[in-house]
Formats: structure tokens, sequence, C-alpha cells
């Protein structure tokens, strides 16, 4: 297997992984998160989102979290934009980079964005715009990629249709999502192969939930197929609201271990990033779902015995 040297771990604990609990994180709690994520080696952390807070209350302290963290040099601190009014309340936050977000599935789409496609493309078009006047690079999410909890699998042609659509209005990179974590390698490959015949592996990160246990199985096909930016979230916390089914993202500690047997350099510190996952346990009040993480309380256990 041809491996890279280097991997990039884009981790999106604080907005995709808490977005979905149920427990109230405080203000204080999600600022000293993202401080201790600053502290990991990471280079890129998704904070929050400026989705309408009706949506998703538990980010509704988007601005005071972004004004407080201690924001470390040669960290992208990004959130997620839906609008041109959360494109302006996160200039206001300072924001590094905006994430715009949309599906390949009508249905989804609908679901979660209450548009249809067609429809969103304009208004993500007026963000992405907005945003690189302000001097601030965007990057894209496409949700459904490869199975919607409404339409069953989707085929590559219409990601690619998106993806074309959201690289013409200046999006810089693609986080490609299996929202619903249905995907295995056959299929993940089937996409790859679609999308790369037409841009190259470095317009695109992966984003795979592992709600049946096949993120890490995808994640070493989408290696092989030359992608090297991964989307985690500690813990495995995660899911989308509005796709019944989707369990957390693939864990930061459990790809990081994956990496760094394999001989792959990420520059993320192992300790560091179970530091931050024991923290979010203790605020959340329940074991989180990463196999590293379900070692270390196994390990305490037997220390305490």
């Amino acid at each position: 297997m041809q491996l890279p040297k280097h991997v990039t771990l884009k981790e999106v604990g604080p907005r995709d992984g808490l977005q979905n609990e149920k427990v109230h994180i405080a203000t204080e709690d999600k600022v000293q998160l993202v401080d201790l994520l600053s502290q990991t080696g990471l280079n890129y952390i998704e904070v929050t989102s400026f989705v309408h807070p009706k949506w998703i209350p538990q980010l509704a302290d988007a601005v005071e979290v972004l004004q407080a963290i201690k924001r470390e040099k040669d960290i992208t601190y990004a959130a997620l934009i839906p609008n041109m009014r959360g494109l302006e309340r996160a200039l206001e936050a300072n924001i590094d980079e905006a994430s715009v977000f949309m599906s390949a599935s009508e249905s989804h789409n609908q679901n979660n964005i209450n548009k249809t496609i067609s429809e969103t493309f304009p208004v993500l078009e007026e963000v992405v715009l907005g945003a690189k006047a302000a001097g601030k690079q965007v990057r894209g999410y496409i949700s459904t990629v490869i199975g919607c909890p409404y339409e069953g699998y989707i085929q590559p042609e219409q990601v690619l249709h998106v993806a074309d659509k959201l690289l013409e209005m200046g999006v810089a990179e693609i986080s490609l999502g299996d929202t619903i974590g249905v995907g295995v390698p056959t299929q993940v490959e089937r996409l790859l192969e679609e999308l790369l015949k037409r841009y190259p592996a470095e317009k695109f990160a992966m984003h795979f939930h592992d709600t049946r246990g096949t993120a890490l199985a995808n994640i070493v096909k989408s290696i092989e197929m030359g992608i090297s930016k991964f989307d985690s979230a500690l813990g495995g916390l995660g899911g989308c609201p509005y796709a019944k089914g989707a369990s957390g993202n693939v864990a930061t500690e459990d790809l990081l271990y994956l990496f760094d047997e394999m001989g792959i350099h990420t520059g993320v510190e192992m300790n560091a990033v179970l530091e931050a996952a024991t923290f979010v346990e203790q605020k959340l009040g329940k074991p989180v779902a990463s196999k590293q993480m379900a070692i270390v309380r196994n390990e305490r256990s037997a220390q305490a015995l």
C-alpha cells in the first residue's frame, strides 16, 4: 500500500460533536474544550455553528465561545455558516474559515436546510463570495454522499453535481460526509473514482460517521485513493439532528491510533487528545464511544482495584 508521509486531522467535535447532545454544555466548558484541543497539535478546529439557535440550541453561544477561546497561531478556527446573517455574526466573532453545507440528496437537503438543492446554491454562493471578500477561506460540506435516510443509496454523479457547483463558487475544499454511516470501502472507491476523474485529491476531505463500524475501513480505502485530510471528533461524538439513525463521527483518538501505528505522521499528540476527551466525557456525564477511551476507562478501573 502506498502510504502518505503525513495526513491532516480536522477536529469537528466542538461543533458536529456537540450539536446533537441533549445535555447542555456551558459556554465556559466549550471554551475550555477548544482550549484543550488547541494544545494537542491539531491545526484545524471547527469551533461552533451560526445556524439559528432555534434549530441547534446547543450552539446558541457561538459568538461568546469564539470571542473567549485562547487562539494559538497556526490553528484555523472555523465555524459552520448557513446564510449571510450567520456570516455577519461569524465575521464579528473573527472566524478564520467559513464552512458552508448542503446535501447530495434532495430530501435530506430539504429536511436539513428547508430548501431544494437548486434553491440552496445561490444562498451558499452569497456566503462564499462574502467570506472571500472579507479575506476568509471557505470550506464546503456535502452530506449524504453515500446514503440518505430518506432516499437510500446516492449515486456518485449526484455528489459530483453538487461538488461542481461548490467549487465553481470558489470553495477551497470539500468535505465529503457519509452522514448516516452506511458506507463501505467499495462505495467509497466508486465515489472517489468519479470525483477524482475531474478534480485533484487535495480538493477533498473525508467525513465518516461510524454508525456501523466501517469508518476506519473507509478511511484506509480513502488513503489508498490519495486522500490525506480527514474530519474526526474527539470521543466519537456527533450525529445529525435531521438524519435518523446517524451516530457519532469517527473518533479522533481512534483515527490517531490507526495513523500512528501505520507510521503516518499527524502532528497530533494522543495523550493530549485523551485529556480533552476525558474532559468532555465528564461534562456530558456519560462514556464517549471511542475505543481508545474505553481502554482508558478499563485501565483506570483496574488501577482502582
